[in-house]
């Protein structure tokens, strides 16, 4: 992660140029159109930019924050969860667990919504429903009772899939969803985290995927993904003094680039008279 300090500096200094010369006016609906396919900013709640908020696209590991927020309702953080073979054979993004091994609910979590891991978010599924497809029908029962018309899932962990799709508005609804809960709100604000299984004693150290948190300041969460098909996602809370900012960002270009200087004007805009 050392490339992000660099990164994420020359950013800032980006940023505070685009402050200085191009912020946005108050009637700019889409004053970035390149950055994303579809886009959202609120501060301190209003909305304030945006584009194809409704759109259905891929939303890649953006899924897993239902995926933790199911789980998180339904199984007490220090419950026991045992990989099955099915969460061990997972692709993409994992940490490598063991079919057999025994981990906390809390540490999967953490695994799930900090590092990503595909086969931790498995195994937690598969232990709530029983099978994958299962979760699954939980997931899309949970999105029509909050209101989620643009969201269908096929997977708990965010394999590109046909009809496996969400929008930006509403993966805004489950991020402040998932930010109301406090042991996911505390996790994904992580840094860093060790975690241990509990039968065969192995540990992994988890870095935050989110490549803003620790290193642009206040950010609290929230996610990231990257697939084929989706691009680079991010849905990322932002916290300063009295003000905060919400982004979400679905199919991306320059991730970490747009997504400071988007920050850097949406919070200069906050502390304009």
């Amino acid at each position: 992660m050392r490339q992000w300090f660099v990164l994420l500096g020359l950013s800032l200094l980006a940023g505070s140029q685009a402050c200085a010369a191009a912020t946005p006016t108050p009637s700019t609906e889409d004053p970035f159109p390149q950055v994303a396919q579809s886009y959202l900013v609120e501060l301190d709640g209003e909305r304030i930019w945006h584009r194809n908020t409704s759109q259905r696209l891929a939303p890649a590991s953006l899924t897993k924050l239902m995926t933790a927020l199911l789980v998180s309702e339904q199984m007490a953080p220090e419950a026991l969860v045992q990989v099955d073979a099915a969460a061990a054979k997972e692709t993409g993004s994992k940490l490598g667990l063991r079919s057999g091994e025994t981990w906390r609910t809390h540490d999967l979590l953490a695994a799930a919504l900090i590092a990503s891991a595909n086969d931790a978010c498995r195994a937690l599924a598969d232990q709530v429903a029983g099978t994958e497809t299962a979760f699954v029908q939980r997931m899309n029962q949970r999105a029509k009772e909050m209101g989620l018309r643009n969201t269908r899932y096929v997977n708990a962990c965010g394999h590109d899939a046909p009809g496996h799709y969400a929008s930006a508005e509403d993966l805004r609804v489950l991020a402040l969803a998932v930010m109301r809960t406090p042991l996911l709100a505390t996790l994904v604000a992580q840094e860093q985290m060790q975690i241990t299984s509990t039968n065969t004693q192995r540990t992994f150290v988890l870095a935050n995927k989110n490549a803003l948190i620790g290193r642009y300041e206040g950010t609290v969460g929230i996610k990231t993904g990257t697939t084929p098909l989706a691009g680079k996602c991010l849905v990322a809370l932002v916290r300063r003094g009295t003000h905060s900012v919400l982004l979400v960002l679905l199919k991306g270009k320059d991730r970490w680039w747009d997504a400071v200087d988007i920050l850097d004007i949406a919070l200069a805009r906050a502390n304009t008279p």
